[in-house]
């Protein structure tokens, strides 16, 4: 295989990954929403969690039940990474990858 069919095989390849990158987009948008709602969620229901004077006066557990929106927000957003939602995320970085690897090709 000489370097001009190597060239057009590398081309292709980073055509195939950019369409394949541009299609997951709208979707991880999505999650990013979800993932942000829920986060600001939590972090809401934490902070009404700790500034309540009864949470230092009952149990942990009675506690969680008296803050139903806390308990709910992070038991979804653990349930969401258990899910995998860091790597739907994530993956639109991998386009930032690809683009630097076509400029170190045409470099070389």
């Amino acid at each position: 295989m000489n370097s001009l069919e190597q060239a057009e095989d590398l081309k292709a390849f980073e055509r195939r990954l950019t369409e394949y990158i541009h299609c997951l987009q709208p979707a991880t948008g999505r999650w990013r929403m979800l993932l942000i709602v829920v986060s600001v969620c939590t972090a809401t229901g934490a902070w009404n969690w700790l500034i309540d004077p009864e949470t230092q006066k009952v149990s942990f557990f009675t506690s969680l039940w008296n803050h139903p929106f806390f308990t709910i927000s992070c038991i979804t957003l653990i349930g969401l990474f258990f899910a995998g939602i860091h790597k739907r995320v994530v993956a639109p970085s991998i386009c930032s990858m690809s683009n630097r690897v076509s400029r170190v090709q045409y470099v070389l």
